[in-house]
């Protein structure tokens, strides 16, 4: 087969602009005067400065620049910062979060290890604030814009604004012992990225304790460097101890503690803390294999009780926003999916339920905050039945019709809630990407420096029955199909949980518009277990993670009967972290349809996983030993017959290395080899070049393999 040229021009600016989000701001604060706070970077760069918008004028100007304060020296990142970041996904460097007073003057701006206090109430002033020596990780200002409160050392410490000194405000008894950061799994699998929450009036702290003594301790260490120790990390695994969570009211002025009790034995998990001016602090736990979530309120004297309980067979979703007070803390929002749709409901001060915000027609997915002003809700929403679009409302919490604020055709989203107004993003599928404060009734769009591609992909969006299922597909493309021929395919997979893959978003198939031109169509579908689609669809991977394989097969041979350009005698499938899971068991298991296969980060066996993402779906080891042996990638191993193209982080913490070692050595041990590709990367590769050459290797791969009908 004779492939067309390649557009290298386009891919080289995918990876160097990382899909184009360069340059785009990052709405970080609406302040109470009529203002947004937000970060950009540079089109092609990652150090993001930090701009104000006046939202009354449209007006940008610049706030602070790190290159300035930094007088162009490096930042310097501890390994937890690194961590931390890891779990946001966030891979710019430069100003990437900032904490802001109540009254939106005071704004303080952590820059690697030095942190610096931006007071716009004085001219814009910026000077750094003396934290003492180590790392202060995490630093955030007392909504009173008095203090800041930062965790070193395992400690969370305190430091007045006026000059004087830092101070610990905890004593961890041991090294496994850390106050005020969120553990592993809370940030990585249930949404919970702190550790420690200011009351309103700036006089507690709710603080987080974890003890890590039982966990297991996992070491990533980067033989490309051997002169790197190992990094040691905490790490709880399906069926072992995971770090014991408690938390206590702690007095700041006087530095006295009162531990907050709840039943920590029936719910270990602490999913989510709020605590506005609304009513006291409210908690979300869960239990250990997540059936229940749990809302309690806090107490003066540290006892909690309970307001509501959610109970689901398979497993409860925490990812929704919920629960927040109204203004005046005599009721709260809560998100629940009992009916089998999602809905948003209104319950009273004891927990009883009130009334439904629902509207017809229309599938809430998280509530993003509130407008307590207007009393109005922040949700995003899709359509019923239709998972490859969403967009933004603002719902009256009294009851009465939702005004969606988007155009109903992309993917919208709210990516920052303040009493000021809401940032809302926008990804359409055809037109550039943007984002807009919402202030009251005025759309105020925050200016973006990112590059465009000007050629809309040629993507089709359609629906497939196969196996008794009707599955949401996407169809990519070359710019120039000739009519009549017969395109080699390549399956881009996903799959899991949480995270839908079919989309009518520009930016999620950029990529794959640039596959689709080096000579396939990309295709890609959403698979039982992916959201959007009611609780029963959701809940059926359930005791095994690797029932989508079935799934993804039965539409793609639907999808292949339908379009006569697809040649399914030529088939590759690629994907990353869950989706190179995929990727790995569709080529094993199904050599018949797919003759290569590309593999990136894969978990391969869901007992080398995290305790609180595995357990939600597999359950307990002990009680699904045959659930987690089938979903085993390892146990498929022999049934290897096609190419497979291995690549992974040798750092990764999130999905480690170990996975593919396992995966090479199992094959080894039957007599089969593959093609593997080591990164000096985590499980993200921010670096342009290595992601270029992931994508041109992979490409090669598949042209390689799939050229020739056999």
């Amino acid at each position: 087969s004779s492939w067309p040229a390649l557009d290298r021009s386009f891919i080289e600016a995918v990876t160097a602009t990382q899909h184009f989000s360069l340059g785009a701001p990052s709405v970080l604060a609406v302040t109470a005067d009529g203002k947004a706070l937000f970060r950009r970077t540079p089109a092609r760069e990652r150090r993001a400065d930090l701009f104000e918008l006046d939202l009354a004028t449209g007006q940008e100007r610049l706030l602070l620049s790190p290159e300035r304060v930094l007088s162009g020296n490096a930042e310097n990142l501890s390994d937890a910062e690194r961590a931390r970041r890891e779990r946001l996904r966030l891979s710019t460097l430069g100003v990437t979060a900032i904490s802001v007073s109540d009254d939106g003057k005071r704004v303080v701006v952590p820059l690697g290890d030095r942190v610096f206090l931006l007071d716009r109430g004085a001219g814009d002033a910026v000077r750094e604030l003396d934290v003492g020596e180590g790392y202060p990780l995490d630093p955030r200002i007392a909504p009173t814009g008095t203090q800041v409160a930062f965790v070193r050392d395992r400690n969370l410490w305190v430091a007045a604004l006026d000059g004087s000194p830092a101070r610990p405000l905890t004593k961890s008894e041991h090294e496994h012992i850390e106050y005020g950061t969120a553990e592993f799994v809370a940030s990585e699998e249930l949404g919970r990225l702190r550790g420690y929450w200011w009351s309103p009036d700036g006089k507690q702290l709710l603080v987080q304790r974890s003890d890590a003594s039982k966990v297991d301790t996992l070491y990533v260490s980067n033989p490309r460097d051997p002169s790197q120790a190992p990094v040691p990390f905490q790490y709880p695994r399906p069926g072992t101890a995971n770090v014991d969570v408690t938390l206590a009211l702690w007095e700041v002025a006087s530095g006295e503690q009162r531990p907050v009790s709840w039943d920590r034995e029936r719910y270990p998990y602490l999913v989510r803390v709020e605590w506005s001016t609304d009513g006291p602090a409210l908690l979300l736990v869960n239990d250990r294999q997540q059936h229940e979530s749990v809302v309690l309120a806090i107490n003066a004297d540290g006892s909690t009780r309970t307001l509501l309980t959610d109970h689901d067979a398979a497993w409860v979703n925490v990812d929704h926003g919920a629960p927040l007070w109204l203004p005046g803390g005599r009721e709260f929002v809560w998100m629940s999916e009992q009916s089998g749709d999602w809905r948003v409901d209104i319950h009273d001060a004891q927990g009883q339920f009130v009334r439904s915000l629902s509207q017809p027609g229309v599938v809430p997915k998280a509530v993003h905050g509130l407008d307590r002003t207007t009393r109005h809700a922040w949700i995003t929403a899709q359509p019923e039945g239709d998972s490859t679009r969403t967009d933004a409302y603002r719902v009256p919490l009294d009851g009465g019709p939702w005004q969606r604020l988007t155009d109903g055709d992309g993917w919208h989203w709210f990516g920052r809630v303040d009493d000021g107004g809401a940032a809302v993003r926008s990804s359409p599928l055809s037109g550039r990407s943007s984002v807009a404060v919402w202030a009251g009734d005025k759309r105020v769009p925050v200016p973006s420096v990112a590059e465009y591609w000007p050629r809309d992909p040629s993507v089709t969006f359609d629906w497939i029955e196969a196996n008794g299922h009707r599955f949401a597909y996407a169809l990519v493309r070359p710019h120039d199909a000739a009519p009549g021929k017969r395109y080699p395919v390549i399956l881009s997979v996903y799959g899991g949980p949480h995270m839908n893959n079919v989309v009518r978003a520009r930016s999620a198939v950029l990529a794959d518009q640039w596959l689709a031109n080096a000579g396939f169509i990309v295709v890609t579908i959403d698979n039982r277990g992916t959201p959007g689609r009611g609780r029963a669809w959701e809940r059926a991977i359930l005791r095994d993670l690797s029932l989508p394989v079935g799934d993804q097969v039965a539409a793609l041979r639907a999808i292949g009967a339908k379009h006569a350009d697809l040649d399914l005698g030529r088939v590759g499938v690629t994907g990353w972290s869950f989706g190179g899971y995929m990727a790995a068991l569709l080529t094993m298991r199904h050599p018949e349809l797919f003759r290569a296969g590309v593999a990136g980060a894969p978990v391969t066996d869901w007992a080398l996983y995290d305790t609180a993402y595995t357990e939600r779906y597999m359950k307990l080891p002990s009680n699904n030993s045959e659930g987690y042996a089938a979903a085993s990638v390892l146990n498929s191993a022999k049934q290897l017959e096609r190419p497979l193209l291995l690549i992974h982080g040798i750092t990764d913490d999130n999905v480690h290395f170990a996975h593919s070692l396992a995966l090479i050595e199992a094959l080894y041990a039957v007599g089969k080899s593959i093609e593997v590709v080591t990164l000096s990367s985590t499980h993200m590769v921010p670096d342009p070049e290595l992601a270029l050459q992931k994508e041109m290797i992979q490409l090669n791969f598949f042209r390689r393999h799939l050229g020739v009908s056999p």
